[in-house]
């Protein structure tokens, strides 16, 4: 007996894969397991040099780096979140308005001259974007979140001499990535709450305009409840293991294999600039 049924994921349309921030993906590698100072310098340094040098060679190089780094770290292909589709279409204007700039280089197809100059500046923008994007999405996939704040509040030792107050920037900016999580939570949480609500079909267009900003107030009104819940019942734990101190203060420190990784990245930067300056400008 054969059967006739159709599979049930032929036709059916996958399912987006959302953005998730601040959560590692779990398991082990070289790169989980670098000191997150040294992911942060890295990430500081690579976004200066495409920043004083955005050429194509750069872009390619520290694109290399990052795509070994993934491969290293064993970052899935469910990792990475979908396009949505209105990012699609802007990217489309956005390349068309800037192919209508022209400038060098040209080609020509019969009679018709075509300027390439705009069209290239704005994919290389756009490929720029996406290697500082996938640097950052690094350091979330393979970092915890805890360890950002004494990571910091190490990488800023030095500017003490200048009484600037590091430690207390670290733990405000480690309280801030603990909460950032849990808030998106709680938001969505209430946003579905929100929708399973029953809702009056109100009449004109006044009545719905009115009804959306009431929606948008007690939203507000929501999260602003939580979020101060969510910060009393945070600030008590706090206490209960010793104070804010305890936010900054971690005993990693670098290792050997972060310093191969620094000096890893500063030959790559180094070849990307040799090329960019001395082959490419010489040509």
């Amino acid at each position: 007996m054969t059967s006739t049924a159709t599979p049930a994921g032929r036709g059916a349309k996958r399912p987006s894969r959302p953005v998730v921030l601040l959560v590692p993906v779990p398991g082990s590698s070289a790169i989980h397991e670098l000191w997150a100072g040294t992911k942060l310098f890295v990430v500081f340094g690579i976004s200066v040099l495409l920043t004083f040098y955005p050429g194509w060679v750069t872009i390619g190089l520290m694109a290399a780096l990052v795509l070994a780094a993934a491969r290293i770290a064993h970052i899935p292909r469910g990792a990475v979140p979908s396009v949505p589709r209105w990012l699609w279409i802007v990217l489309a204007f956005g390349g068309v308005t800037a192919a209508l700039a022209g400038g060098a280089p040209s080609i020509s197809i019969g009679a018709v001259e075509l300027q390439l100059g705009g069209a290239l500046h704005f994919l290389r923008i756009t490929a720029l974007s996406i290697v500082l994007l996938a640097l950052g999405a690094m350091v979330s996939w393979t970092t915890n979140v805890a360890e950002i704040g004494p990571a910091l509040a190490t990488l800023g030792r030095p500017l003490r001499v200048l009484r600037i107050p590091v430690d207390e920037w670290a733990v405000a900016l480690a309280l801030a990535l603990r909460a950032f999580p849990m808030l998106i939570d709680e938001f969505q949480v209430l946003y579905a709450a929100r929708r399973l609500r029953p809702k009056p079909s109100p009449r004109g267009r006044k009545a719905r305009r009115q009804r959306r900003a009431t929606e948008v107030i007690d939203l507000l009104a929501a999260a602003i409840t939580v979020t101060l819940r969510r910060a009393d019942e945070m600030g008590d734990a706090i206490t209960a293991r010793g104070g804010t101190g305890q936010l900054a203060a971690n005993p990693a420190r670098p290792k050997f294999a972060d310093a191969v990784t620094i000096a890893i990245t500063v030959v790559v930067s180094g070849a990307a600039v040799a090329i960019e300056t001395l082959v490419l400008h010489t040509a």
